[in-house]
């Protein structure tokens, strides 16, 4: 509850960007919509090509979900204070843009950890693979992803919003923070401090021993397996490790951002670090994923041919 006479939250960070701002909303707009855009046509392309039921493209296919859910929690939002000159947010959407944000973290860290165990499953135990990971596991797996992230980040929001605040100017840029919504707090936050270190704990600790344990056991069957095995480990792996790696950076950053005062750091830099943890991700996944798998690569090929050729003789007929 927002103790105040006002029941909305000042950005008093916010970077102001003059007449700079109508190009900044069309920089901002564009790249919404390629993310939209590439995630929902892998979507597609998964969805409606029986050959990539498998798996692999299952879990891709919640992670390219949650991607769109992660960029409809910011970029609306960022959108709209572009163009605005006052740089507040209403208390029930900044509460909502937490549990979206947070929500969306947790889903794709998840979703990489299941990644990492099912190439785990598929390099190492390539004859159990089938039994081990069939479909109705693989759809067990991505709702328990989903439902574990929304209860465990319904309990931090609803320790949120239960304070009382005393005053509503959050040291932000572009979107809310739940730790910075506690700082402001003038009633007791005892039980959100004991659970936001123990959730931070648990969703730093817990996956990362199968992620570690997966990664081992990977190496090990590349040094000592075949070359085949060594260049089906690199070519399925690369994509998965690189997408890890740049969500941690993300993660890192945004800790750092909320953490520790950076009203010594330029304002171009924060901004940067800022957006990395929700623009580059989401963008960075379904280019490198569609890239990088030959399966979709090719689905994607056949597709645009297919289309290609019905346009013409369209045109050809008319």
């Amino acid at each position: 509850m927002l103790n105040s006479t006002s029941s909305y939250f000042v950005l008093a960070a916010y970077f102001h960007v003059g007449n700079l701002r109508y190009l900044y909303f069309k920089l901002t707009a564009l790249l919404y919509i390629v993310i939209v855009f590439v995630n929902i046509f892998l979507i597609v392309v998964i969805c409606m090509n029986r050959s990539l039921h498998e798996p692999m493209y299952m879990f891709l296919c919640s992670l390219f979900v949650n991607e769109l859910y992660g960029s409809s929690g910011l970029f609306p939002f960022l959108l709209t204070q572009i163009l605005s000159d006052i740089h507040t947010v209403s208390a029930s959407l900044c509460f909502l843009q937490v549990y979206c944000l947070y929500t969306y973290a947790s889903i794709e860290l998840c979703n990489l950890v299941i990644m990492s165990y099912d190439r785990y499953l598929a390099i190492c135990c390539p004859l159990q693979y089938n039994t081990r990971m069939s479909l109705n596991k693989v759809f067990i797996f991505i709702i328990a992803v989903w439902l574990y992230s929304f209860v465990k980040f319904l309990i931090t929001f609803s320790l949120a919003l239960r304070l009382t605040l005393c005053e509503n100017i959050l040291n932000s840029f572009l979107y809310c923070h739940n730790y910075l919504i506690v700082k402001l707090s003038c009633s007791d936050t005892r039980w959100n401090n004991i659970y936001g270190l123990f959730g931070t704990a648990v969703s730093i600790l817990v996956p990362l021993f199968p992620i570690i344990f997966s990664y081992m056991k990977i190496l090990h069957i590349c040094f000592s397996g075949s070359k085949q095995t060594r260049q089906k480990a690199v070519s399925t792996c690369t994509p998965h490790l690189v997408s890890l790696l740049n969500f941690s950076f993300g993660c890192f950053f945004e800790i750092i951002q909320t953490r520790l005062d950076m009203n010594s750091v330029p304002s171009v830099l924060r901004i940067v670090l800022s957006l990395y943890f929700v623009i580059i991700q989401p963008l960075l996944n379904p280019i490198m994923y569609g890239l990088q798998m030959s399966k979709i690569r090719n689905t994607c090929k056949i597709l645009c041919c297919y289309k290609i050729l019905t346009v013409h003789r369209d045109l050809t007929l008319t």
